[in-house]
């Protein structure tokens, strides 16, 4: 009012006020002077309050009814021009509050009064101004003030409800107007009246079904708005009102707007009072009812004329008025008609039937547009009914309604309508409609233009812009004008219901959403499958009560979703199918999308599922099969329908001929894809959807990432994107089928597809940890769908999930720990995939997470989280179990990946990464075992200092296996190469690495103890540092068994050049190990495969390698690595003895030792036996050892040994080993005592084992076998030689305990040695030509040995000369072989002439060769000759016979003299007899009277004959100088007997002298050869023999210095020999000659018989010399007796003869005068 009171108001207020009067006394001068006259005093009135007072306005109210009665009397006039302008001024003053109550009494009686006369004004009258002015006026008074109540009021609004039923249209609208003011007003009267009685008593809530109060209890204004809302329903209902009397006519219509507006814009009015809100509930609410049965009773279609009881037909203006209303009540009283608003809506739902009219179904979904953009009021529906248990689900229900109503519009096409819209012409903006068939189409030809628009099974429905999102703006229900049903254009219902489906969802979506993050931020909420435990874990009070409110929230919350998620459900699904427009296809999507991720945050997880399935299929093309979808869908929509409250609502499957524009074209991802699908541009749409929502809300998806990331594979495959380094996806060709087809819009969108995927696995790094672990879940079960599929054929398999799971893995760095075990154990089962292609990614995928994980920058660091790094690298390890070669390649190349970038710091993982290069097996091919080696030599090259020393006996394991790799020789060489770089590691960092292990054994050792278990670890008890070493020792053990020969050379040698070099490191007690378990422990294992290994041929040595013979058999390799190993060993026992004797078991390891050596000796391989008998020199010191060890000896193997006898000292090697070098010095470290030096006795026990094993040796292996064929074994040669040279040196230290019986042993061995035959290919590398007289390498040796020992015993002790004859026999053995070489059990042997040298047969057996024995025979001989020259007198070689053995022995030889097998032999003989009986006989001269010799005479009497008078015939081609020189020979012989023999023969038994005699005189006598020729027969006699032994026997005929009987005998015996030998020859002579006649007889008997007769003079001169007395009287009878023979021969023809005879018959006169008894006797 500030306006009106200001001083320019109120000046101009006073003008009008004056002119107004002016005017009304001017219109009533002539016909009404009464008003003139008032209307004067009334200007004078106004003036003078004017003019005295100050408060104009003040004073005008006091005087009001002065002023105002001019005007009311003008009004009594009822002249329209001055009534007019009376209400004017009236309405000026009353606008200035200038009218009283008082006056107003008045006025209204007047008007009251003036009611009827008004009416006849209207009826009678066309001007219908006042009418007007009337109602300005009623209304001016009613809103400035509130002086009129009760009846005034009600007859004022009478009035203008009257004046709305008038003809005038203009009056009629603008008494509309007023009513509705003024109703608002008496409204708004009492609101103000509340107001102010607000502070006295605050206003209160009703319920709704309170009683009802009496009236009488409202104040003024209530009680007037009370009266007039009752009367409005009693109009509306077509009642008689209560209070506005006097009305006539009124239309429902209007009474119904007229609710409709108190109801909306005043609700407090009925929330706050009860007797109103009794008024809805009592008044309203069952009038609506009523009003609305017509429209339930219709159905469309139905024939009204055959019915008897015309049903009504609803009536558009009041149904849809109704509707308004119904949708005030149920926003604005909902609390308060619970129960009503039930059946108000249930009827809304009934409206949406296809059977209603189509106005009533389009009014009907604008009501429920209302209904849908106020999620809070759904929330209450869903509260008040779906969550009470009998009521109506009406929140599902009305979702439900919704859905089943576009279904409907799809299915049934809209009949009847079709011609109304079609008349209705361009209501709809399409334009003109033409069939729906192709109605999306408009234009032909040139460009296509899509029109938004649903289009499903033919049936083609525009999408109108209807409304602005979130707003529910109804074109139908506000068409308040309209009496007739519209027209509804094709597709408005859809748009509408389409629209409430969108805000509903955003609705229920936001409000959720909204009132979830306030919760979450007062307390967080749990996550899906959690949410029991959300109220347990709070403790304050305060906080429970929030629980519990968040419980009733959530509890409604979840209710809301599950009433509405069906409906919503199958409505988007279908209008996605449906859907022509990318922006509707977008918003549906943006729905199903929010549902899905509010079902997500709800934990409803079948909902969740269905919506994201929804999107899944749309993104896929039609009728595709998947079947994660499938079973998804089959299970939350069972059977594709859902019943709800009796009603069905069918899920109506997608339609397969969607007018979509097709944008790819690819391969479906199947086992057996059949043809392409096709990607439309709405598929690309849907997946974009789908991208997001996983991106967005990955962490509510759950379970649910299954079915998107199962979508999503089969598009990407579908796309044909392809998997790059590091998981992301690139488009790449499609491999097989049909290359895949796609547009450039699509080819555009790849990679920002790709992108985003990669994206939304970036962003799993957001998700807590239980989401990440259900995308990895999805994932690997993904992966296992597609390694199924891939399962039995090579066809490209899908590698989206593993991709993923790299990726995923990548980006979730930071808290690896969480899902590393299911992420590399998922991987590691793909790395076992038959499909290459899979298999290769899932390496790279564990690779690569492998190498990220490593690199990445952990919190804390890696280094000192050493959980997280042997995490990280277990799965490496475990892919070892995987035996494809791929992926083992892969795993290495890793490896040597980590080597190279975390080799220094990966510190407890190396076990593992070396565990890897050791799980690499022989069978799995050359790349990869070349891998893991390249590895291994990186980790020996660079990385040993960086590793903890632990690790290093692995590292020794690792190189070991890698040298039992058979695949690639070169790799297990290097191997051992790298062992050999190891050890010189462990040797140079010995004493860190000694100190680390301590360290770590204590450590052990202590968590061993604590546990109550011993530390168990291999060679226990040895120190740490040692047992690096026996593991080192033991895996260089283990190669030198390995199949491969050079492998096993080369770990030999290494092993034996270790323990050489680094020995000297270990602890004294350790080398008890070394010995044991390293050395004897390989032996034995040597030894086995030695004698085990095959003997078959092999051909060639793998490739073109040609295999020498000598290696050509797998016994032959297996010998080589025996004699290495040997070697090695002996060599350790000889150089290191100072260690190993002190160890207490040194003659057990001695024993041991010795019996290799023999089973080495006695093996059937020459090249093991003979090298056994160098190791065996070698560990008797015979051959002197390297004694430096500051030099790392490296192996000596087939060197031959060189054998040093003869020079060996004798005492010299008897001493105990004690050392001086440096090597005793270290000693030291060991222990504090002096090196021990060990007794003489354990010494000498040693070295008889020794013998022992000699002995065996030699026996065992010289004893010919009992049978013979061509495989036999004789042992060579150089074996036999060794052993005998071995002899010498052992029996140095052994000769003290040397008795007979070793004697014997020994005996036994060197004649079974001599005797070995050897084989005639060999034979010419061991034989002399035969001519040559030279002595084999063996012969010598075994001479030197005797001769070793028959020295020995010339120094030694008396006792020990009773050997001599044992020695002697041996020797005389031995001559006997010159005439009769032994025989080697019963083999064959040719003569080594006759052996055939040129001609060895490559497969015959080969023939034995004896050797030539004699230069042996004839040496030993010599030798026999010179020890007699020294020993003869010696009581044992008297005792025992030697004499008379050796000429036994000689008796052979010389009997057979020519035909022995050498003519030296013979010679030699006779030199040696005639030597050995000069030194001997004296010897048996000065014994005869002991009869020791006795046994010998007869012998040496039957030696001489067989030499003189052998039976063997010399060779024909013997020359005659020879002959002359053999016969010199025979003639010393004789000189011997006469020199040595006849002499003494009183000494000698007589028998033998007589012997001697008579073959003097066989020898004395010519004998002859028949076989020489004529011309050689006077040399070929033996004359010089002849003479010298006729000479002999003469000389003792005429011994004349007698001296003994016995001498006179032995004259005797020589002249009755030499008397009886003449005339035998005479005798014969005689015979001869006469026999002969003419012819001359043969030379030599000639020369003979000159000779006897030459002697027989000679005869008998001496006899005639000698004294008589010793001249026996038999003698004389001889020669006498020869006269009458030599008579006879007078008459022979040979002149020579003559002669002869002449001088032998001269001597003869002496006896013609004999004295008288010597005739006598001479004639008897």
């Amino acid at each position: 009012m500030s306006g009106t009171n200001s001083p320019e108001a109120v000046k101009k207020l006073l003008e009008n006020m004056q002119s107004d009067l002016r005017a009304l006394s001017l219109e009533c001068k002539k016909k009404f002077p009464p008003v003139k006259e008032a209307a004067e005093s009334g200007i004078i009135k106004v003036k003078t309050i004017a003019a005295r007072n100050t408060e104009i306005l003040a004073a005008l109210k006091e005087n009001s009814s002065e002023v105002v009665q001019p005007f009311l009397m003008g009004c009594g006039t009822k002249e329209p021009k001055i009534t007019q302008l009376c209400l004017a001024a009236i309405q000026r003053l009353m606008s200035h509050e200038v009218v009283s109550e008082v006056v107003w009494r008045f006025y209204l009686n007047c008007l009251t009064a003036a009611g009827n006369i008004i009416n006849m004004l209207w009826q009678l009258m066309e001007n219908s101004l006042e009418e007007l002015k009337l109602l300005q006026t009623v209304l001016v008074l009613l809103t400035t003030n509130t002086v009129v109540h009760d009846e005034a009021l009600s007859k004022a609004i009478v009035l203008c409800f009257r004046l709305h039923f008038t003809k005038d249209n203009i009056t009629n609208n603008t008494a509309a107007a007023t009513v509705r003011q003024v109703v608002t007003v008496v409204f708004e009267r009492m609101v103000a009246e509340d107001e102010r009685h607000r502070d006295i008593e605050p206003p209160v809530l009703i319920q709704g079904n309170s009683n009802r109060r009496s009236v009488s209890t409202l104040r003024p204004c209530a009680k007037d708005a009370y009266m007039l809302f009752q009367d409005l329903c009693q109009l509306v209902n077509a009642d008689a009102p209560y209070w506005l009397v006097g009305m006539t006519e009124m239309t429902r219509t209007f009474g119904l707007e007229l609710l409709e507006s108190v109801l909306n814009d005043f609700p407090q009015v009925f929330l706050q009072h009860q007797e109103f809100s009794f008024l809805l509930k009592e008044r309203v609410c069952p009038l609506v009812i009523k009003l609305f049965s017509p429209n339930i009773k219709f159905r469309q279609g139905s024939s009204t004329s055959s019915s008897p009881a015309p049903v009504e037909k609803p009536y558009f203006p009041i149904c849809m008025r109704l509707l308004r209303v119904v949708s005030v009540l149920i926003k604005q009283f909902y609390s308060l008609l619970v129960t009503e608003c039930e059946i108000f809506l249930s009827l809304l739902v009934k409206f949406l039937d296809a059977d209603k009219p189509q106005w009533l179904r389009a009014v009907a979904v604008e009501s429920i547009h209302r209904l849908c953009v106020q999620p809070q009021l759904l929330r209450s529906f869903c509260q008040s009914y779906d969550m009470k248990q009998h009521s109506t689900k009406v929140f599902r229900d009305i979702v439900n309604a919704l859905g089943s109503f576009i279904q409907s519009l799809f299915l049934v096409p809209p009949t009847g309508n079709a011609a109304a819209a079609n008349q209705a012409g361009n209501n709809n903006a399409g334009g003109p409609v033409s069939a729906p068939a192709n109605s999306g189409m408009v234009g032909v030809g040139g460009g296509v233009t899509l029109l938004p628009a649903f289009e499903y099974r033919g049936t083609w429905i525009p999408i109108l812009t209807i409304t602005v999102q979130g707003s529910a703006k109804a074109t139908y229900l506000e068409m308040l004008d309209k009496v007739e049903p519209p027209t509804i254009p094709e597709g408005y219902a859809m748009s509408v219901a389409f629209h409430c489906l969108l805000d509903l969802v955003r609705g229920i979506t936001t409000m959720i959403e909204g009132e979830l993050g306030e919760s979450e931020t007062e307390c967080p909420t749990v996550t899906e499958g959690a949410s029991s435990q959300s109220s347990g874990q709070r403790d304050v009070q305060s906080a429970s009560d929030q629980g519990e409110k968040e419980t009733v929230s959530r509890a409604v919350w979840e209710e809301m979703v599950s009433a509405c998620w069906c409906g919503l459900l199958a409505a988007l699904s279908l209008l996605l199918d449906a859907s022509t427009d990318e922006a509707a296809t977008e918003n549906i999507l943006k729905a199903e999308l929010s549902m899905a991720a509010l079902c997500g945050r709800l934990g409803l997880v079948t909902s969740r599922d269905a919506f994201i399935t929804a999107v899944c299929k749309g993104s896929l093309p039609p009728h595709y099969a998947l079947t994660v979808l499938n079973a998804a869908t089959a299970a939350t929509l069972s059977n594709k329908s859902y019943s709800i409250q009796g009603q069905s609502v069918m899920m109506i499957s997608p339609s397969s001929e969607s007018h979509q524009q097709v944008v790819a074209v690819g391969q479906p991802l199947a086992v057996q894809p059949q043809g392409t699908v096709m990607l439309t541009s709405k598929n690309i749409q849907c997946m974009r959807t789908l991208l997001n929502l996983a991106h967005c809300h990955g962490a509510v998806l759950g379970t649910s990432w299954q079915l998107v990331l199962a979508t999503l594979q089969h598009l990407v495959w579908i796309l044909g994107l392809k998997p790059s380094s590091g998981g992301a996806l690139k488009p790449g060709r499609a491999v097989e089928g049909p290359s895949t087809v796609l547009t450039t819009a699509v080819m555009t969108d790849l990679p920002v597809i790709s992108n985003i995927l990669s994206r939304l696995f970036e962003s799993s790094q957001y998700l807590d940890d239980v989401s990440l672990h259900h995308l990895i879940n999805a994932l690997c079960s993904l992966s296992l769908e597609a390694m199924d599929m891939a399962y039995g054929n090579n066809k490209e398999p899908s590698l989206f999930a593993v991709a993923k799971l790299l990726e995923t893995g990548l980006v979730n760095m930071h808290r690896i720990e969480i899902l590393w075990r299911p992420l590399t154990g998922h991987l590691l089962e793909v790395c076992q995939h038959p499909n290459s292609r899979m298999r290769e990614w899932g390496a790279e995928a564990l690779t690569s997470l492998i190498k990220a994980g490593l690199t990445f920058n952990h919190e804390p660091p890696l280094s000192q989280n050493q959980r997280l790094q042997l995490l990280l690298l277990n799965p490496l390890k475990e892919m070892s179990n995987v035996n494809h070669p791929d992926i083992r390649l892969k795993q290495l190349e890793c490896v040597l990946q980590i080597l190279q970038s975390q080799g220094d710091s990966l510190g407890p993982g190396w076990p593992l990464v070396l565990g890897v290069m050791g799980a690499i097996r022989n069978d799995q091919g050359e790349s990869l075992i070349r891998t893991a080696f390249q590895c291994l030599q990186l980790v020996v090259t660079d990385f040993l200092p960086t590793m903890p020393c632990s690790c290093l006996q692995i590292v020794v394991d690792v190189a070991g296996s890698f040298g039992l790799h058979n695949q690639e020789l070169n790799i297990s060489l290097t191997s051992i190469g790298l062992l050999w770089n190891i050890s010189d590691y462990f040797f140079q960092r010995g004493e860190t690495i000694e100190k680390e292990l301590n360290k770590e054994e204590a450590v052990q050792q202590k968590q061993a103890e604590e546990k109550g278990m011993s530390l168990n670890r291999p060679f226990h008890p040895a120190p740490p540092f040692d047992c690096l070493w026996l593991c080192l020792y033991a895996k260089l053990g283990e190669l030198c068994v390995d199949p491969r020969p050079a492998v096993r050379k080369s770990a030999g040698q290494t092993l034996f050049s270790t323990i050489g070099a680094h020995g000297t490191l270990l602890q004294h007690s350790t080398w008890h190990t070394v010995v044991w378990k390293v050395l004897f422990h390989l032996l034995d294992r040597v030894r086995e495969s030695s004698t085990t290994a095959d003997k078959e041929k092999i051909e060639s040595g793998g490739g073109n390698i040609l295999i020498h013979h000598s290696r050509d058999t797998a016994e032959k390799q297996w010998a080589e690595t025996w004699v290495l190993t040997l070697a090695g060993v002996a060599r350790i026992f000889n150089t290191r003895r100072y260690l190993l004797q002190p160890l207490g078991d040194f003659s057990r390891a001695w024993d041991v030792l010795l019996d290799h050596i023999q089973s080495a000796a006695l093996s059937k391989n020459n090249e093991v036996s003979l090298a056994a008998l160098k190791s065996f020199q070698e560990i008797l010191q015979i051959v002197s050892p390297v004694r430096d060890s500051e030099k790392p000896e490296t192996p000596v193997v087939n060197v031959p040994v060189p054998v040093l006898i003869g020079s060996i000292s004798g005492p010299g090697l008897n001493r105990p080993f004690v050392r001086t070098d440096s090597i005793g010095e270290k000693l030291g470290r060991y222990s504090s005592e002096p090196p021990v030096v060990t007794d003489e006795l354990e010494d000498l026990n040693l070295w008889w084992a020794a013998w022992n094993t000699w002995y065996r040796i030699g026996s065992e292996s010289t004893k010919p076998p009992a049978a013979f064929d061509k495989l036999t074994f004789i042992p060579s040669q150089p074996f036999l030689t060794a052993l005998i040279q071995i002899f010498p040196a052992l029996y140095q230290h052994i000769k003290a305990g040397f008795n007979m019986d070793d004697l014997q042993k020994l005996g036994v061995i060197l004649h079974s040695a001599v005797s070995v035959p050897i084989s005639s290919d060999a034979s010419p590398f061991i034989l002399p030509s035969y001519t040559e007289a030279v002595l084999t390498s063996l012969q010598e040796a075994v001479l030197t040995a005797l001769d070793v020992l028959q020295k020995a015993i010339c120094v030694g002790p008396e006792n020990m000369q009773i050997m001599y004859p044992a020695i002697f026999d041996q020797l005389l053995a031995f001559v006997e072989f010159s005439c009769k070489p032994p025989q080697y059990g019963q083999l064959e042997t040719k003569h080594v002439a006759n052996a055939k040298y040129n001609q060895i047969q490559l497969f015959a057996p080969a023939e034995w060769v004896a050797l030539n024995y004699v230069p042996f025979a004839e040496r030993s001989l010599e030798v026999v000759v010179d020890l007699y020259q020294k020993t003869a007198c010696h009581k044992a070689v008297v005792n025992e016979k030697v004499l008379q053995n050796i000429i036994k022995t000689l008796r052979v030889p010389l009997s057979l003299k020519y035909s022995c097998p050498s003519e030296s032999t013979w010679k030699l003989a006779v030199a040696s007899l005639l030597k050995v009986l000069s030194i001997g006989l004296p010897v048996a001269r000065q014994h005869a009277s002991s009869g020791k010799f006795d046994s010998m005479w007869p012998e040496l009497a039957s030696t001489l004959e067989d030499f003189l008078f052998t039976k063997s015939v010399p060779p024909d081609n013997l020359s005659i100088q020879e002959f002359q020189r053999n016969e010199s020979i025979d003639v010393e012989v004789v000189q011997l007997i006469s020199a040595e023999i006849l002499p003494y023969a009183n000494l000698i038994p007589r028998a033998f002298v007589g012997q001697m005699m008579t073959m003097l005189n066989r020898g004395s006598i010519h004998s002859q050869s028949s076989s020489f020729t004529e011309a050689e027969i006077d040399i070929r006699l033996r004359e010089e023999f002849s003479k010298m032994c006729f000479e002999t026997l003469l000389q003792f005929s005429f011994s004349n210095k007698v001296t003994t009987p016995q001498e006179g005998y032995i004259s005797r015996m020589a002249l009755s020999v030499l008397l009886k030998r003449s005339q035998d020859v005479l005798h014969r002579y005689i015979e001869d000659e006469r026999l002969s006649g003419k012819c001359p007889l043969p030379r030599q008997q000639v020369t003979e018989i000159i000779f006897v007769l030459k002697a027989v003079s000679t005869l008998i001169d001496s006899l005639k010399k000698t004294q008589p007395e010793n001249v026996d009287g038999n003698t004389w009878e001889q020669v006498i007796a020869l006269y009458p023979t030599l008579v006879e021969c007078i008459t022979c023809s040979s002149s020579e003869v003559c002669s002869a005879l002449k001088e032998a018959l001269v001597p003869f006169k002496d006896f013609m005068q004999p004295p008288a008894s010597k005739v006598q006797n001479g004639e008897s």
